[in-house]
């Protein structure tokens, strides 16, 4: 009954977590913790009952703890300031509250259609979420700062296990603010890149990549993936976080586009989170598959990592190499080759 209870109320258990951070809990108590009850609810600027609320149920999901009259960080939350990495779930928490969590009202609705019902959440006209996002800066700011925190959880397994050494150019498909594109760039100086994004975000990715110093190794050109062919003659070109958003079909098709676009033995990698093949996990892929079903596009989920590579196959790739990334995230990278 306890893990019905978490799946029956696990609406509310995202929203403490979703108010710690806006009120800035964590931070206090890793500023000035430990503290008493009243402490805290003043420094967050709390009413009584309020703060009660908000400390019963961070300390009952084991997000602070309390003990003696005390309040204080749990070792996890610590720990993961202590490594740099809260920031990034903070950013992801941020991600779920004022993006995806709306959208999912209408995740049946989305698989009684088989289409994103969800989007209807989102201001706007366009067929899908990157495109309305341009017209709503403040949400494109959530949503990239998101983008950016997911992969650089996984990033660093992308730059030490995708081998680069004779490649000389890359081709980023949606590479969104090209924080990919960066960290391949600064790790293969030898390597000059391309990012291939929609109109609306080249200014995002111009201006990370002027930030980080790089501009004359990578260069961002604005293309409709989907709709336009892909620049040619790439020894390397990487969809990251793309094919989880598409239908296979659609996969197929961008693969397609991209076995034009390298040179013969030129290779292509898939870099996203990955499901088992056996469909029942890992327990992240399921749960991220609800926001592809009900908001992004028209189709996509956290796929198996054979169904890329039925995509790859149909697309004329040979020799499918699959690396698994040590993360927590179910994140994968799937490397095969343009036949010479």
């Amino acid at each position: 009954m306890e893990k019905l209870s978490m799946i029956l109320f696990g609406h509310a258990a995202f929203q403490y977590l979703n108010a710690a951070c806006e009120l800035g809990l964590f931070e206090l108590l890793a500023e000035k913790g430990p503290l008493t009850a009243e402490e805290v609810r003043s420094g967050l600027g709390l009413e009584e009952r309020a703060g009660d609320i908000l400390l019963l149920g961070c300390a009952a999901l084991g997000l602070i703890h309390r003990e003696d009259g005390s309040v204080r960080l749990s070792d996890l939350i610590a720990g993961l300031m202590e490594q740099g990495t809260w920031e990034h779930l903070a950013n992801t928490v941020a991600f779920e509250q004022h993006i995806v969590y709306e959208g999912q009202a209408d995740f049946t609705e989305s698989l009684r259609r088989n289409t994103n019902v969800g989007l209807r959440r989102i201001p706007g006209d366009d067929r899908d979420l990157y495109r309305r996002l341009a017209a709503t800066p403040a949400l494109e700011e959530v949503f990239y700062r998101y983008m950016r925190s997911w992969s650089l959880l996984a990033n660093e397994h992308l730059v030490a296990s995708l081998d680069l050494s004779g490649a000389r150019t890359l081709l980023d498909c949606g590479g969104g603010d090209a924080v990919n594109a960066i960290a391949l760039a600064r790790a293969n100086p030898h390597l000059r890149v391309t990012v291939l994004e929609i109109p609306a975000s080249v200014r995002v990715a111009e201006e990370s990549v002027r930030r980080a110093g790089l501009a004359d190794r990578i260069t961002v050109r604005a293309l409709d993936i989907l709709h336009e062919p892909f620049p040619t003659g790439y020894d390397c070109v990487l969809f990251a976080h793309q094919l989880v958003i598409w239908t296979p079909e659609e996969n197929t098709e961008l693969l397609r586009k991209a076995h034009d676009a390298l040179v013969p033995g030129g290779r292509v990698a898939v870099f996203n989170s990955m499901s088992d093949d056996t469909g029942d996990g890992p327990l992240i892929a399921a749960l991220d598959s609800v926001y592809f079903a009900a908001l992004p596009a028209e189709g996509g989920m956290i796929y198996p990592w054979s169904r890329h590579e039925a995509s790859l196959a149909a697309a004329g790739f040979t020799e499918p190499v699959r690396i698994p990334l040590p993360t927590w995230t179910p994140h994968g990278i799937l490397i095969a080759t343009r036949p010479r």
